[in-house]
């Protein structure tokens, strides 16, 4: 029992010091990046430790991730900070849950979409509908919880987000999640 939970340990800070290198560069990438286009990119991470790993250790990587988004909307102040941090202005207790929450379902549902679809084309779909699931639940929470925000146009914010980084992050996700498992399948078999 003892090395099974040693063995999750060790996974978990594996892939989470994955996703801080990728949250690293992928900031220092984009702040030069001439596109408006910046998607993100730690949800990789998490979408194929669901996969290879199991519902458990992909929502405790999607909890992480809620929490690094917490974090860095919290420190670095942008003027949608306040809708995954409590701590800026106009933020709230909503605003942990539209952090968090999404981030944990980015760990549940690609590991599901591949059992039921367990080839080539599960894994473009796991990572697809692994992205997809962050965007619908945090767009779900924007607009259930700040549906006020822009004078009550929301719509305007929800469209630019899912029209640039949404389609970029789903995309992405559906095209490097087939390329990199079947790689990790063969260390992990070992």
């Amino acid at each position: 029992m003892k090395t099974n939970k040693a063995h999750q340990t060790a996974t978990i800070a594996i892939f989470f010091a994955i996703m801080l290198i990728i949250q690293l560069l992928s900031n220092m990438i984009f702040s030069i990046w001439p596109i408006p286009i910046k998607p993100t990119l730690v949800q990789i991470p998490v979408i194929i430790a669901a996969i290879l790993y199991g519902p458990r250790i992909g929502a405790s990587l999607g909890f992480l991730m809620g929490m690094m988004s917490l974090i860095t909307n919290s420190i670095i102040i942008l003027p949608t900070s306040y809708l995954f941090s409590p701590f800026v202005d106009n933020g709230n207790l909503t605003s942990v849950i539209i952090a968090i929450l999404p981030r944990v379902l980015i760990g549940i549902t690609p590991y599901f979409v591949y059992k039921w679809l367990s080839n080539h084309l599960g894994l473009a779909l796991s990572g697809l509908i692994g992205s997809l699931t962050n965007t619908v639940f945090v767009l779900t929470g924007i607009f259930v919880f700040f549906s006020s925000i822009y004078n009550g146009n929301i719509q305007a914010l929800l469209a630019a987000i899912v029209s640039s980084n949404a389609i970029a992050e789903m995309i992405i996700s559906a095209i490097l999640v087939p390329v990199i498992i079947p790689r990790l399948e063969r260390f992990k078999n070992k």
